[in-house]
């Protein structure tokens, strides 16, 4: 089981960036996805996370309006479109899937995701 992430970089405030996530071994469209990420000295934190059809998102407040997760089932692939980037958005980027159900009580809990990847830095 791998998930990697891609798509990373550097950019300035304002700027946009797209994160990919290409899912291999057993993770499917049975799964759902999510994106998190973590500042220096700060804790993992949910961004968004997508539903096995795609039709149930949920988004942190912090970026609501400016990120945009979505996925391709048919290529097994996550992505996060990010705009109006903030320095604050500033973090390692980690891709998440799980087999179980997630509502808006827990789709950001760190312990609710089995499989990770490992990470793709965006610096703002």
């Amino acid at each position: 089981v791998q998930l990697v992430e891609s798509g990373g970089g550097s950019v300035q405030a304002g700027g946009s960036l797209r994160l990919s996530c290409a899912a291999s071994g057993y993770i499917d469209s049975n799964y759902w996805m999510a994106w998190f990420r973590q500042a220096p000295g700060k804790e993992r934190e949910g961004v968004a996370t997508i539903s096995t059809g795609g039709r149930s998102t949920y988004y942190a407040d912090s970026v609501k309006g400016r990120f945009t997760i979505s996925r391709d089932n048919a290529k097994n692939t996550l992505y996060l479109q990010m705009n109006s980037l903030k320095p604050e958005d500033t973090a390692m980027y980690y891709c998440a899937a799980d087999r179980y159900y997630k509502n808006g009580a827990n789709w950001y809990r760190r312990d609710e995701y089995n499989y990770w990847g490992q990470g793709t830095q965006v610096t703002v």
